[in-house]
């Protein structure tokens, strides 16, 4: 735990053991601050712990070959991306069930200002080890990155994310965290081509996107994308190295905090969504640090 430790420029340490652990408002206060101004809050001694019969369920998941994530709908129960069937399955799915609902718990906990707005979305379940993974460069998520969705478009909504390394056998996470977005963007924007007309509504109507891209949506896209495409961004670029280990869990705005995983298996995380407007300083948003940049609006009505 030592690396965290000395990550003090882009972690923040908070000490519960507890996933429903209620936490005073000087702590929330502090949690909602760091938070929304890119750290890392970092739970040294908070374990998402599966019991033998589970852990049993995602070593059979860690052995599907060539599958990155098995994933959870919590809308609709439904598991993707494990050759497990019938029972083993539905045990699959009640494992990352449990652990999305504590990582829901501990965001209600600390982000009582969010409870209301939130929205809970996919909960994920990455069990293969990330270091020496073949990729090509816009899906390698050992470069440095911020997170967009190419079908899945926000419209500026938030992606905030909760993870836990339950590696059995003593593995840890490794991130790099990179430099703070807005000086990011602001280097990089310039580079950028403008969403073409019409391009947001054909790509909807075709079926490549589930809504309409917003020119937020675009140009977040084109920042994942040009970011891992700079051989010299990622060779160069400011960055501090992280390591998770077992038995620990984690949090972060991964649309603003530049992230890279380079080692690590059987981590868990939950996907959760939240409106800019529901922020406790909305200016701090990568939208609002967008349009700041562009001079114009770029959110849900501004379309790509």
């Amino acid at each position: 735990m030592e690396d965290v430790a000395r990550a003090t420029s882009v972690v923040e340490l908070f000490e519960t053991r507890d996933w429903e652990s209620s936490f005073s408002p000087d702590k929330q206060m502090r949690a909602v601050t760091a938070l929304e101004r890119g750290r890392v809050l970092f739970f040294p001694h908070l374990a998402f712990d599966p019991d033998p019969e589970a852990r049993r369920l995602l070593g059979m998941a860690a052995g599907d070959e060539g599958r990155k994530n098995v994933s959870l709908d919590p809308a609709t129960g439904r598991v993707h991306g494990t050759s497990a069937q019938d029972l083993d399955k539905a045990r699959l799915g009640a494992v990352m069930e449990q652990f999305g609902g504590r990582a829901h718990a501990l965001v209600g906990a600390l982000f009582p200002r969010y409870a209301s707005r939130i929205e809970r979305a996919r909960t994920s379940f990455r069990p293969s080890e990330i270091a020496g993974r073949a990729s090509t460069a816009r899906h390698d998520d050992k470069l440095l990155h911020v997170d967009a969705f190419p079908t899945r478009p926000t419209g500026g909504r938030r992606i905030l994310r909760v993870f836990a390394n339950a590696a059995p056998d003593g593995v840890e996470r490794v991130w790099r965290v990179g430099e703070p977005f807005e000086a990011f963007a602001r280097g990089f924007m310039p580079k950028l081509r403008r969403p073409l007309p019409g391009q947001a509504y054909v790509m909807h109507k075709l079926g490549l996107t589930k809504t309409r891209r917003s020119a937020y949506d675009h140009y977040m896209l084109r920042l994942h994308d040009a970011a891992k495409l700079d051989a010299g961004y990622q060779r160069d670029a400011p960055r501090t190295v992280v390591s998770f280990p077992p038995g620990t869990a984690w949090m972060c705005y991964t649309d603003c905090v530049l992230h890279a995983a380079l080692a690590g298996r059987f981590a868990f995380e939950q996907t959760f969504h939240l409106p800019v407007e529901a922020m406790a300083d909305p200016t701090l948003s990568p939208l609002r640090v967008l349009e700041r940049i562009t001079g114009r609006k770029l959110g849900e009505g501004a379309s790509g």
